[in-house]
């Protein structure tokens, strides 16, 4: 290895650290990995690498990437800090507790990482605890809560609800968000039950079509990014009868208000059953709400007891949406065995399994991504797997279809057409987490199935960050 190369390598970083300071997560990844190929003996190239990675929630691979550098320097505590950091935010608390004693250990004056040291402490406590009163068949979160003797009192100054949805409290309740006030607890309670008792009749697998006259609007993760979803509407239409929307996950955490898209989404979907669509995903479940935001954001704005009946609604949510029998519209991506059909998709009970677990088709459909490899590969999620043009290719092929459509990752002009044009990804939530520069975007569709991409930029929100409501200041670290 000459000299000359050494020094190429580090002018390499320096270009990567500032593509990161300029929030261009994937631009300092490529530095950073050219840098690598220089000069792989340098452990700060990993360990930038894995704070980039964890930008881009890339979380297997920057433990990977934290790991090599600890290799290289055993003594190197930023990168048992980031290790923790990743092993926490895919919901592997027990790795990152190694090393955050590691890093309190090796720097006893660093405050913050004795802090950070309790708060892991406490949240492997608490999740052991849940795994011991955990029991197999819980009663409905519903079953003692008297919705109807719930008292709005006479102060309460928004439009009331009785026993239907109403566009007049619809758009009031879309103001009272805007301007931070919230609708009373009551009515929350009960468009999470009547959305509930829709979509727990409807199939695990939803199809539809897009009838003459209509258009149907799919979007990605809007992750609590009330104001961009509100600017989707401005600029898109509202939902109507002519005018039908499908949300294909993530509409919660992260952002912080959550519990205002999840509300207003139902909401729609109770007054427009045949005209909003919600697909569930990985971050519509109990423990990615525990951590990165939602629970925390319904126990400070109403209480507990709305989290609990959301994610009994969220458990009953279709995992999958066909289009026109020629667009697969699901949350991750597909599956480990390419025998996989729409009938297996079909088949899946999910009252029965209400979290998806670490394997399984509920879990491919949630977490899986795409590769541009053939094959399968392992997930730089650290949480399922990639697959390659290939898979898609067999999949939609022994299925009758033209494209998977799914969301899941950070697009930075808010879509992606991959894998020959049968794999898209859309995502909905633009400057994602105010970190990253990316667009949002939106998918129109109408009676003919042609796709019409639109592409948004963010808008103005008030001065509340994001991951403002999470257990656990880790997750809330990362979004810095």
């Amino acid at each position: 290895m000459s000299s000359a190369d050494v020094e190429e390598a580090n002018a390499l970083k320096l270009q990567g650290n500032k593509a990161f300071q300029q929030h261009d997560w994937q631009k300092a990844v490529e530095f950073y990995t050219k840098a690598i190929e220089k000069y792989d003996k340098e452990p700060s190239f990993f360990c930038n690498r894995a704070q980039a990675h964890i930008k881009l929630e890339a979380f297997g691979y920057a433990v990977a990437d934290a790991t090599r550098a600890l290799e290289l320097d055993p003594s190197y505590v930023k990168a048992y800090w980031r290790r923790a950091l990743a092993n926490t935010a895919i919901l592997n608390p027990k790795a990152a507790l190694k090393d955050f004693r590691t890093v309190v250990q090796k720097d006893p004056n660093n405050r913050d990482a004795r802090l950070r040291l309790a708060e892991c402490e406490k949240l492997v406590r608490r999740i052991e605890f849940e795994k011991a009163i955990e029991v197999s068949d819980p009663p409905s979160a519903f079953e003692d809560l008297n919705i109807d003797a719930i008292v709005v009192d006479d102060s309460y100054d928004g439009v009331r609800l009785g026993n239907e949805m109403t566009q007049e409290f619809i758009d009031d309740m879309i103001e009272r968000f805007r301007n931070g006030k919230k609708i009373h607890r009551k009515y929350a309670f009960q468009i999470v039950k009547n959305v509930l008792d829709i979509i727990k009749k409807e199939p695990t697998l939803m199809e539809i079509d897009v009838e003459e006259g209509t258009t149907l609007t799919i979007c990605g993760d809007t992750h609590g990014q009330y104001f961009d979803l509100l600017e989707i509407f401005r600029l898109n239409g509202y939902p109507s009868k002519d005018h039908a929307y499908l949300f294909n996950g993530d509409f919660v955490d992260r952002g912080s208000w959550s519990t205002e898209i999840a509300l207003l989404l139902y909401a729609y979907k109770w007054l427009y059953p045949n005209r909003m669509f919600l697909n569930r995903g990985n971050h519509e479940t109990d423990d990615m709400n525990k951590v990165y935001g939602f629970e925390g954001e319904c126990k400070a704005k109403y209480n507990e007891r709305l989290f609990q009946v959301f994610s009994e609604s969220f458990s009953a949510l279709p995992l999958a949406t066909l289009v026109g029998k020629k667009y697969l519209v699901l949350h991750g991506g597909l599956f480990s065995d390419d025998n996989t059909t729409l009938d297996d998709i079909r088949k899946i009970n999910r009252h029965n399994q209400r979290q998806p677990g670490q394997s399984g088709l509920m879990m491919e459909m949630l977490w899986t991504d795409p590769q541009p490899t053939p094959g399968r590969g392992p997930s730089k999620r650290g949480v399922g797997f990639q697959f390659g043009p290939d898979v898609t290719k067999r999949f939609c092929e022994k299925n009758g279809l033209e494209a998977i459509i799914r969301s899941h990752e950070v697009r930075m002009n808010g879509y992606e057409i991959e894998h020959d044009g049968r794999c898209i990804t859309v995502f909905s939530a633009p400057r994602y987490c105010d970190a990253t520069e990316n667009k949002g975007a939106y998918i129109n569709v109408g009676p003919d199935l042609k796709l019409n991409y639109n592409v948004f930029d963010a808008v103005p929100h008030p001065d509340i960050k994001p991951m403002a409501y999470a257990t656990n200041s880790l997750m809330s670290m990362m979004m810095m």
